[in-house]
């Protein structure tokens, strides 16, 4: 006799959910602010400047998590940035102490330096890993011009006001952005543009230093330097607007063609206004 056949269910299959990456970008934040404060704690930069270190820090931490908050992590560029937020958020802290009493060079030079020295290696680091971002780019600039800016402040203390046309002159373009869309365009890339915002904030630190005479030539041949940059750049965004209403074939693929092209042949990523289009939080310094 044969037994009847009993079927089995199988037992069922349970389907785990793949694990979601942890949440790292939040930790990262919080260990630069903790670090802003150490560093602070470190200069001593007076009753102001600490206020003003406090403040950067606690501000810099909310545009952060605004500006990265689609991203669960930072990357390896994008920590080399974060030092150097942390740097120039010192400067501005002696600085602001620089301006109620406390004459203490030595420690802002020796930040401001560190500064510009790592605003070579973010960039490296970013093509050599492969994380090149365009956010990771304007989170670049923008640290950029807060230095220049706060540096400009320091300077215009022993040189004028006019030394704060230097650290303005990239907001105000920004603003003349907002109001004439044809600024907003990509700029084509341009090595004398980098060449340019690189002098800026050299010339600022060694006049910060007080160890060059006449340092005041020096800052006022930067800025020179710096109103030939903006002026070469908007004379070439009025001229491609100009070619544009006249009906020249300059479509907006053709010139973005023609931007990666030269892109592609200098090896770089030009700098451009896309973050006026939007209101972003980082938006590109493009100069």
């Amino acid at each position: 006799m044969t037994r009847p056949l009993t079927l089995t269910r199988p037992a069922p299959v349970r389907l785990q959910a793949p694990r979601r990456p942890r949440l790292t970008r939040g930790p990262e934040l919080a260990a630069a602010v903790a670090a802003q404060l150490a560093l602070l704690a470190l200069l001593r930069p007076g009753h102001a400047g600490l206020a003003v270190g406090v403040g950067y820090a606690l501000a810099s931490w909310a545009l952060l998590s605004a500006a990265f908050r689609r991203r669960r992590a930072l990357g390896p560029a994008d920590h080399v940035t974060l030092a150097r937020v942390v740097l120039t958020g010192g400067v501005a802290a002696l600085v602001a102490g620089h301006l109620t009493g406390d004459a203490r060079v030595w420690p802002l030079v020796a930040a401001a330096s560190a500064a510009l020295v790592l605003d070579g290696v973010d960039g490296r680091v970013a093509r050599r890993t492969g994380t090149v971002s365009r956010l990771g780019a304007r989170f670049d600039m923008e640290t950029d011009a807060v230095l220049v800016l706060v540096l400009s402040v320091e300077v215009a203390r022993s040189a004028g006001p006019w030394v704060l046309a230097i650290g303005a002159m990239r907001y105000a373009f920004g603003a003349a952005a907002w109001a004439a869309p044809w600024l907003r365009a990509d700029l084509r890339p341009s090595i004398a543009r980098k060449a340019v915002a690189v002098v800026q904030g050299v010339a600022l630190v060694v006049a910060a230093s007080g160890l060059v005479p006449h340092s005041g030539v020096l800052v006022a041949a930067a800025l020179a330097l710096l109103v030939w940059s903006f002026g070469r750049d908007v004379a070439w965004l009025a001229k491609r607007r100009y070619a544009g209403r006249r009906g020249a074939l300059v479509t907006p693929e053709a010139h973005d063609a023609q931007v990666a092209r030269a892109q592609e042949a200098q090896g770089t990523r030009g700098r451009g206004t896309d973050g006026a289009r939007r209101a972003r939080l980082l938006d590109p310094v493009a100069r």
